[in-house]
């Protein structure tokens, strides 16, 4: 059974959990260079300076709407799409898929990530909070 649950025929949702498993945070640390998926963080820079997940890679939500493209290593592999409480990874994923992206959003986001107990770093790696 796949992890990628799908709604209304909208792009898939996953948990806190079973994004942390698919990035290699699984173990509550940093994310391995070979996990398959990337964790896309699409909130605002000010919301990824305060805190992230380690290994996230950024894009804003609104530089993807206004047609940016995915940073290189988050090209051609499959998304895990997260924001602060899952609004904009939703809109995100959305784009994302209709873009023939696969992609998938996390239900919470980041305030829910870090209430799991999960990794959050500052801009310069130190301890993070959720903006």
């Amino acid at each position: 059974m796949s992890i990628f649950r799908r709604e209304r025929g909208g792009p898939g949702r996953v948990t806190v959990q079973e994004a942390a498993a698919r990035t290699g945070h699984g173990n509550g640390i940093a994310a391995e260079s070979d996990a398959d998926d990337v964790l896309l963080d699409v909130r605002e820079p000010y919301e990824w300076q305060a805190g992230h997940a380690p290994g996230a890679v950024h894009l804003s939500l609104s530089a993807l709407v206004a047609g940016a493209g995915l940073p290189a290593e988050a090209q051609a592999r499959p998304l895990i799409v997260i924001c602060r409480s899952g609004n904009r990874s939703r809109q995100a994923a959305e784009l994302l898929a209709a873009r023939g992206a696969e992609a998938v959003d996390v239900i919470g986001g980041m305030r829910d990530w870090a209430g799991a107990g999960l990794p959050v770093v500052d801009q310069r790696g130190g301890n993070g909070t959720v903006a």
